[in-house]
């Protein structure tokens, strides 16, 4: 495969490539007026690109920008080396875009209606490499019926980039011409001593300037004095002037009729056309101008996201200002009910330490203790002689285990008995009010802010915090029950009690083998030494006990409290204004996605120009 098909279908794919991203990027738009303006401008734009690869093997499309009188015309016949369009110094005489172009090309495969130029089939040199065309003047607009010359008022102040044509202009002069410059590889701005400071064409170069190769050309070289550095001086804030011609168009058209080559000035515009732009950097221009006008429109939509986005970041701190007591106050109440229902919490916290514990003599007391209730009750349903009792016993029984049961539900329950009135729906009225506000403001949709749906998403945050606090103080609890259950803090309280036991074990090997048995001087312990050490041996129980629970309720307390500072500090409303904060994020990651497209098309006519095939015309 030759080189310059490779060429070609790399620069294909580029444009491919960079339509799809735009068209992913414009089809990715939120329901945002400044988006939805940006997505139908992208589409815009890829119609001018599908045109645009129906021209890439066409010649270079060259048409004349000028005031009335400026010699476009005459330029056009100097280029082609003949008489092909008329001329006139004084009046208009270009009412419709003529179109020059050889007998097998057509206005079709340039994307150009044909209802909108005069073709002229010419089988001519200079359009070997060239379509020419003969613009009309925008400084007049002459309608279809007459002659009537209507001059445009240039003394206004500012004027739009692409200014709105009036009721009279249309299917005039200039509305042939903002037709035709969009198919333009290259405009030929034509100026004269007296032109050179146009309003009209100046508004129109500005909207042609970012889709066209701009050379300037300053015609009536014969008669006119060197305006050219006065020129450049207007054009340089925003146009690259690199290629400013003087020539006269009369003499270079002479030359051609009596076959001299074409000199001077006039010689060196002919070879810009014919050779550097012209053939296969034809295509590369093109895309230059195409990158030029995708960067141009992406600017746009810049301004346009730019102007709009200081609302939306009034929107987003909105909620934040908002949601900020909401969460507080959802704080607040679920931590005063655990609160109030911590007992049940440190009860279950003692369970699991216990089924931690293992079996030792110490862990059979902490059984003792959790499981009294049940030994008490399994005693008296142990001396029911009656049908009576029994019933008693079972009604003791049942209402004990209610009460188990009952609070057991109370700190499965806590956190929803929060959830369910945790939320004052006058404040989330008066939230909604305000964000509505902001909303509307910021053309965003009023629905994500009502009412309905606030507390829709206050009862789903409310119940989405609910379960995850439930998950934290599960894991909390089993965190303290690995702490209180290490071997330094079990054998402790193990040889604690062991004391206690040895102490009253030796009391009674000593009375029994020595004092009673060996010696024979004492009696051996009575009932009221037994009643007496199971006394104390229970009081001694009750006081480890109450020394290692004390320490479970003072841990599970101050992890509580930490836990319940880190709610406050948290996202615990995270889920309100979830619909609205979501708009906002999807225009800011909208808006960011423009940045990194606008890199990658900067990147891309960097290349271009780097190159030496093309350029950006405006700076």
């Amino acid at each position: 495969m030759a080189s310059s098909e490779l060429v070609h279908l790399e620069l294909l794919a580029e444009i491919d490539a960079l339509l799809g991203r735009l068209q992913r990027w414009a089809d990715g738009a939120p329901d945002w007026p400044p988006a939805e303006t940006c997505r139908a401008l992208l589409r815009r734009l890829a119609q001018r690109a599908d045109a645009m690869r129906v021209r890439l093997e066409a010649p270079l499309v060259v048409a004349t920008l000028g005031g009335t009188g400026t010699g476009k015309s005459a330029l056009v016949n100097a280029l082609l080396g003949a008489e092909v369009v008329r001329t006139g110094r004084q009046r208009p005489t270009t009412e419709r875009p003529t179109l020059v172009c050889r007998p097998d090309l057509t206005p079709e495969m340039l994307g150009i209606d044909p209802g909108d130029v005069e073709l002229v089939h010419r089988d001519l040199p200079a359009l070997a490499e060239l379509i020419v065309i003969d613009c009309p003047d925008p400084d007049t607009t002459e309608d279809d019926g007459g002659g009537e010359s209507v001059l445009e008022v240039e003394s206004q102040s500012q004027r739009p980039l692409t200014p709105a044509l009036s009721q009279r202009e249309r299917g005039s002069n200039l509305a042939r011409l903002r037709k035709i410059v969009p198919h333009c590889d290259v405009l030929l701005v034509t100026t004269t001593q007296q032109k050179y400071r146009s309003a009209r064409v100046a508004d129109e170069l500005a909207a042609a300037a970012s889709g066209a190769r701009l050379v300037f050309v300053q015609t009536h070289a014969d008669t006119d004095d060197d305006v050219r550095d006065d020129w450049r001086e207007s054009l340089q804030p925003q146009y690259d002037t690199e290629h400013v011609f003087l020539v006269d168009s009369l003499a270079a058209l002479a030359d051609a009729q009596q076959g001299i080559q074409p000199r001077g000035e006039f010689g060196q515009l002919v070879d810009l056309l014919t050779r550097q732009l012209a053939g296969a950097a034809a295509a590369r221009i093109r895309r230059a101008n195409f990158l030029d006008l995708v960067d141009g429109a992406l600017a746009r939509c810049r301004e346009l996201l730019d102007e709009a986005m200081p609302r939306v970041e009034q929107v987003q701190s909105a909620i934040d200002q908002q949601r900020e007591p909401l969460a507080a106050e959802l704080a607040r109440r679920m931590q005063s009910e655990l609160l109030v229902s911590r007992r049940p919490w440190e009860n279950r916290l003692l369970g699991r330490v216990v089924s931690r514990w293992g079996l030792s003599p110490f862990s059979l007391v902490l059984r003792t203790y959790q499981g009294l209730g049940s030994l008490m009750a399994g005693r008296l349903l142990w001396r029911a002689r009656t049908p009576a009792q029994v019933a008693l016993w079972g009604a003791a029984e049942g209402a004990r285990m209610w009460r188990g049961h009952r609070q057991k539900r109370r700190a499965d329950r806590a956190a929803d008995r929060a959830m369910a009135d945790c939320w004052d729906r006058a404040e989330l009225h008066r939230a909604s009010v305000i964000l509505e506000g902001y909303a509307v403001e910021a053309g965003l949709s009023r629905e994500a802010a009502d009412l309905e749906t606030v507390t829709t998403e206050a009862n789903a945050a409310a119940a989405d915090f609910v379960g995850k606090a439930s998950a934290e103080l599960e894991s909390l609890i089993d965190r303290l029950a690995r702490r209180h259950t290490g071997w330094f803090t079990r054998w402790r309280y193990e040889l604690l009690l062991l004391a206690m036991l040895g102490a009253l074990a030796y009391r009674l090997g000593k009375n029994f083998f020595y004092d009673s048995w060996w010696l024979g001087t004492a009696d051996v312990y009575g009932l009221d030494f037994y009643i007496s050490a199971g006394f104390w041996l229970a009081l001694w129980c009750l006081l480890l006990i109450w020394l290692f629970t004390g320490r479970l309720r003072r841990g599970l307390r101050r992890q509580v409290a930490e836990l319940t500072e880190s709610w406050h500090r948290g996202p615990t409303a995270a889920g309100i204004f979830t619909r609205l904060e979501t708009d906002c994020r999807q225009i800011d990651r909208f808006r960011t996605d423009l940045d990194r497209l606008i890199a990658e098309v900067e990147q891309l006519r960097r290349r271009t120009a780097s190159s030496g095939t093309g350029g950006s015309p405006v700076k």
